[in-house]
């Protein structure tokens, strides 16, 4: 089944070039596309590959060129473009109608709002409250006392610990924990004992946790994810953290206790922050990096121990060099002894007739 460029144009506010009426019956990525599905080219220099190596019948661009022999649709954004075409052509998985499955177990005590999706063993205990239109899939567990906002979308198998409060629209992925304890004890007596696990979780509206990632309770007080954060998959957010607004973590990061962090930061893969530090609003920490210190806003970090890009840039080109240096060293060092020697020639014969 397919539909024509005309009736994709109107679906994505585009404008045709070509012929209006080639039917068009998927949408793929360059390197994947066939002959009658419509593809997306997001930067200039693809357009070789376009039009040699790919069979796509039409194109998605920011603006015509006399370039593509290929008929196309312009937009203000491709890729938000080509989403509404993928999902036209093959649309996410419908959730159940709203309402509990009869296998799901919910507290008599629980409030949750008649718009409201339980899927298939969904476990939620006493004096949850579960906002319009959420969607709670199989197998998730949400402890006693936890608030769940409106169109949130908690994926099977996801736990939150008693008390987590999770903001409208927030997305938490599968096998993703909120809650659990922070990695704090007492070793004063010998023992490690565990510390008080009195506070929370709490997600502002909008943020995303990732599939496998971890955001421990407070001490005492809350754990704070910032509005609009998202956290990739198996991230470690430490007890006490409180995150800006907007900050990408991205994969196997790990936050110690108690930091902290401003708004808009990025923490590449395998970031590792210690304890009690704060990143200032508009940083950006490359993959790897071991954070020790402070980072004042706005500044990029690479390096273990972390350090300013341009500096551990630096060094690193210099460490490129060093056999290259190596080697002039050695010269220059043959080249002073060789001097040498010839300066006391030179001057011998001299001391001699003097004396």
């Amino acid at each position: 089944m397919g539909t024509t460029l005309a009736q994709l144009a109107e679906l994505v506010d585009g404008k045709v070039f070509g012929d209006p009426d080639r039917v068009i019956t998927g949408a793929n990525i360059i390197r994947d596309a066939v002959a009658g599905e419509i593809t997306l080219m997001d930067k200039p220099d693809q357009t070789a590959l376009l039009m040699e190596d790919c069979q796509a019948s039409a194109v998605l661009v920011r603006e015509e060129s006399e370039k593509l022999n290929i008929d196309g649709i312009v937009v203000a954004n491709v890729h938000e473009a080509f989403g509404k075409i993928i999902r036209f052509f093959q649309p996410w998985e419908q959730t159940a109608s709203a309402g509990i499955h009869r296998s799901a177990i919910v507290s008599l005590a629980a409030v949750v709002d008649p718009t409201a999706t339980i899927g298939a063993g969904a476990v939620i205990c006493d004096g949850v409250a579960i906002g319009k239109n959420a969607v709670i899939h199989s197998g998730v567990h949400i402890q006693a006392g936890c608030r769940i906002g409106e169109e949130v979308v908690i994926f099977p198998g996801a736990v939150l610990y008693d008390r987590t409060e999770v903001g409208d629209r927030c997305i938490i992925h599968a096998n993703a924990v909120l809650g659990a304890f922070g990695f704090g004890y007492d070793s004063s007596s010998g023992k490690h004992i565990l510390s008080a696990q009195l506070g929370n979780v709490v997600l502002e509206s909008d943020v995303e946790i990732g599939a496998g990632a971890m955001v421990d309770r407070g001490t005492y007080g809350s754990t704070l994810i910032g509005e609009g954060t998202k956290i990739d998959n198996t991230v470690q957010i430490g007890h006490n953290c409180r995150l800006g607004k907007h900050n990408l973590i991205c994969s196997q990061v790990g936050i110690a206790g108690s930091s902290t962090t401003g708004d808009y930061v990025v923490m590449a893969g395998q970031v590792g922050v210690r304890d009690h530090v704060h990143i200032g609003t508009g940083a950006m920490i490359g993959a790897k990096a071991g954070i020790g210190s402070d980072i004042p806003n706005g500044q990029q970090t690479l390096g273990v121990p972390g350090g300013p890009a341009k500096v551990i840039l630096g060094e690193h080109m210099a460490i490129k060099k060093l056999p290259e240096m190596r080697k002039t060293i050695k010269s220059l060092v043959k080249r002073i002894e060789q001097l040498e020697k010839e300066a006391a020639a030179i001057t011998e014969p001299v001391i001699r007739k003097a004396s």
